[in-house]
């Protein structure tokens, strides 16, 4: 076999392991209700039922035999395959679970060497003890530093459910018992979120899409902007309702024409078979410059729509043509910096201004330095097109996510846990704690730089000096940057208390972990699609607890009542007394709208969700038709009531890093100023067999891990120069770190830039010995940048890095991450 085709058969193999095919069979008797048992063709135990429940990934159905649960699989069919939802049992018996309440030695002895975190002995210890050792420091530490001293941001992704919101307890309990410090924004959006209100006047990265209906009938062109919605519609924030990947598939079956640009040819691309323009990482907005300097000179932009609906233009295109440095971003000048060939850029212009296109628009993109100009730019670039608030046309920015675009049914939504228990109008600690927060992706820097002004948004903020961190429901040594920096900054405050399932990277790096039960072993409820609220879910406890685990519910309301306070957390509701009134807050709701739903008890008894129905008019919706039918009547939340191109609220901020148009600006590391000792762009996309960093752990695994590593892609010529096969280990390193991947050659990404997909659990080997510990398991963000988008937003920016790979020769070490730690008994 020929060196080429071995390539080629390699990158098959992982791409086949993580392929898109139509459903096998569920565990359903269709969409409607869980069958009693389905163990394909093996014989039915005694004692085996099948239990409805829910997660991330969508509606479950989960085979529990003799009290164990051995199979699961989705609960109502889909016309396309989702493996995330076999793993329950995998997630429940993981050789990682946490299993009892533990303390580090040195933390228990009283010994203040916080570098010791992430190295230490652990020591198995009582829930009393436990909860007396954090209940003390709590105590401690407000009477002492008061509540700006108490940092608990935790966020993180954990579980679906309207009552077993890990983060919302948490702040439950700390707003019961003296306030925290919180976080702006999030990881995903954390620019876009930003610059957004000031363009759209609303934060548009989370809002319903045009429907899907829509887009099939009048969309000619569909692009897909840095995305990969096959990957990420797997999952949703609260439950995927599985509508949008079906959608996608409708979309490949219509013909129609699809463009993928991205540095990577994503599953999504060879799923629909589309056109995939490769471009290099981080220069985006030189593309879009190119094709809307094209419109420009071709006299193909739309200028009546941008009189009528825009703002700024003028100042925009002064810079455009180049009128201020001297410098037209033409497509020659975009083809440069891109690599996407300058005919390429004027065909697209081309296309795009003669054909009904929706742009379709990924996150990934705005997470590099700089971030705030890809979203700008795009909406800009739709408004150069004219076709905004136009059937199948304009921009979307959801359509990757939680099944943005399917039509948004008719019934009710349920109520949830709060974060506060005070009346309307009472104050809170919200109200005090609000003012120590800070960008989730300025942690580190807040950590290590206690009392540093930053400036945010037109804003200063003053970095809080925290004391204690209380992780509960998320996992930021998986996801937060430039990981070693991270390790330093951790080691600041005097005590760190992690709630968790699993022996994940940041419980490794606590003090004091809290074993905490899976979503299978306890009751909770959800809505499913997050746009469509298409149905309520019942999470039905699978099993009974499993170890010591107790669940988030239980161990703040103990940390609660032993402050004073548990009467106000719980307020004397059970469990289940909760669910009801949350499924109730919908019944009302439903019944106003004049849609029928079941009483509770029913719905918990029959074992399957209700299900609601969209009507022909949200069928037919489209985003911003309202606005652009009348402007006047209709206007956008900015100054103007117009998209602000220009926002002279933006440019009055004097940023040096965002000015008041979109515009280029030169990142510090990618591949158009790549360096000999770094000279491969990284980037660092959603994984497709993970929701982030969960599921690592489970036998998806097996699915793409190379050479028991997370698998690094690059380009055939750039394997070939450094000696590398797919299947070798290789080492990824700069600056700022080092890792072990395995190879995975492929003509699937474009040359000059790696990609190494974000969520791998952190791995370090010998921590504390060396200043860049080697991580053995491959985690990306071990040398991505840990620095803010901009002075506007300080958003993350990991896709703004580079590095070099080579060839790992000796004996690899080990991956040990995903077993238990050593512990003793107190």
């Amino acid at each position: 076999m020929k060196t080429q085709d071995k390539i080629n058969q390699s990158r098959r193999g992982f791409l086949k392991n993580s392929s898109l095919g139509v459903a096998g069979a569920s565990l359903t008797t269709g969409t409607t209700g869980v069958v009693g048992s389905l163990l394909s063709g093996n014989a039915v135990a005694a004692d085996s039922k099948t239990v409805m429940t829910a997660a991330h990934w969508g509606p479950l159905g989960v085979v529990v035999e003799n009290g164990k649960a051995v199979k699961s699989g989705p609960a109502i069919v889909a016309q396309v395959e989702n493996d995330l939802q076999t793993v329950v049992p995998d997630q429940i018996y993981s050789e990682a679970r946490v299993k009892f309440p533990m303390v580090r030695k040195g933390y228990l002895e009283g010994n203040k060497d916080t570098s010791l975190r992430g190295r230490d002995e652990w020591v198995k210890v009582s829930w009393d003890k436990a909860y007396e050792l954090v209940a003390h420091e709590m105590k401690r530490v407000y009477a002492a530093h008061g509540p700006s001293a108490i940092f608990a941001g935790s966020y993180g992704w954990y579980s679906s459910g309207a009552l077993h919101a890990a983060r919302t307890l948490l702040h439950r309990y700390l707003n019961l018992t003296g306030g925290f410090v919180g976080v702006k924004g999030d990881y995903s959006t954390g620019a876009a979120q930003v610059i957004m209100p000031h363009v759209l006047g609303t934060i548009e990265v989370y809002e319903q899409q045009t429907s899907w209906e829509v887009i099939l009938e009048s969309s000619e062109i569909v692009v897909l902007w840095s995305a990969n919605p096959m990957a990420t519609l797997r999952n949703a924030w609260t439950s995927t309702d599985q509508q949008g990947m079906d959608y996608f598939k409708k979309l490949k079956e219509s013909g129609k024409r699809i463009i993928c640009i991205d540095p990577v040819k994503s599953e999504t691309c060879q799923y629909l078979n589309a056109e995939w323009i490769p471009v290099n990482t981080a220069s985006d907005v030189a593309l879009m410059l190119g094709i809307a300097h094209t419109l420009v000179t071709e006299g193909k932009h739309d200028q009546e729509f941008l009189k009528k609906y825009t703002t700024g233009f003028d100042k925009f295109e002064t810079y455009l043509l180049g009128k201020e440095d001297n410098q037209p971003k033409d497509a020659e000048w975009a083809s440069k910096l891109t690599g996407v060939p300058a005919e390429l850029i004027k065909k697209l212009a081309a296309d795009f201004s003669s054909k009904r296109t929706m742009l379709m628009a990924g996150w990934g993109m705005q997470r590099q330095r700089h971030g705030e100009q890809t979203h700008w730019m795009l909406v800009t670039l739709a408004s150069m097109l004219g076709q905004i608030g136009l059937p199948g046309g304009g921009f979307g920015l959801s359509y990757h996510y939680a099944n943005g675009g399917v039509p948004t049914a008719t019934g009710g939504n349920i109520g949830a846990i709060t974060a506060t228990t005070a009346a309307a109008g009472e104050k809170t600690w919200l109200d005090d704690s609000a003012k120590f927060s800070f960008p989730v992706g300025r942690i580190s820097d807040a950590l290590l730089n206690p009392g540093k002004t930053i400036q945010y948004n037109g804003t200063e903020l003053t970095y809080p000096d925290i004391k204690v961190i209380y992780w509960s429901g998320g996992n930021p040594f998986t996801q937060h940057q430039d990981t070693n920096n991270l390790v330093k900054a951790w080691q600041k405050p005097d005590t760190v208390i992690v709630n968790e399932v699993n022996w994940t990277p940041t419980a490794r790096m606590a003090d004091i972990v809290f074993p905490v039960t899976t979503s299978y072993e306890r009751n909770d409820i959800t809505m499913s699609g997050d746009y469509s609220m298409m149905n309520i879910f019942p999470m039905k406890q699978v099993v009974e607890p499993q170890f010591e685990a107790k669940s988030d519910y239980e161990i703040f309301a103990e940390l609660s009542a032993r402050a004073g306070v548990g009467d106000k957390f719980t307020e004397g509701k059970t469990e289940m007394q909760w669910l009801q009134g949350f499924y109730n807050t919908a019944f009302e709701a439903a019944r106003k709208n004049k849609v029928i739903m079941p009483k509770f008890e029913k719905f918990w008894e029959d074992n399957k969700p209700v299900t609601f129905k969209a009507s022909e008019k949200a069928k037919k919706w489209v985003r911003y038709e309202e606005f652009r039918k009348d402007p006047l009547l209709n206007p956008l939340g900015t100054p103007s009531g117009k998209i602000e191109i220009y926002s002279d609220v933006v440019a009055k901020m004097n940023y040096d890093d965002c000015k008041g148009h979109p515009s280029w600006f030169v990142p510090e590391e990618y591949a158009g100023n790549a360096t000999p000792e770094q000279p491969l762009a990284l980037v660092t996309p959603h994984p497709f067999q993970r929701l982030h960093s969960q599921l690592a752990h489970t036998s998806l695994r097996k699915k793409y891990a190379v050479n028991d590593r997370e698998p690094v892609l690059i380009h055939t010529e750039d394997a070939a120069t450094r000696g590398i096969a797919s299947g070798d280990i290789v080492r990824i390193f700069n600056k700022r770190g080092q890792v072990l991947a395995g190879a995975v050659v492929t003509d699937g990404i474009i040359k000059g830039t790696v990609a190494l997909h974000e969520g791998a659990w952190y791995d370090p080997l010998d921590l504390g010995k060396s200043e860049l510990p080697l991580c053995k398991n491959g985690s990306p963000n071990v040398l991505t940048r840990d620095e803010g988008t901009s002075k506007l937003a300080q958003g993350n920016s990991p896709n703004t890095a580079t590095v070099q790979v080579e060839k790992f020769v000796g004996d690899a070490p080990a991956v040990t991450v995903f077993k238990e730690p050593k512990y003793t008994e107190a």
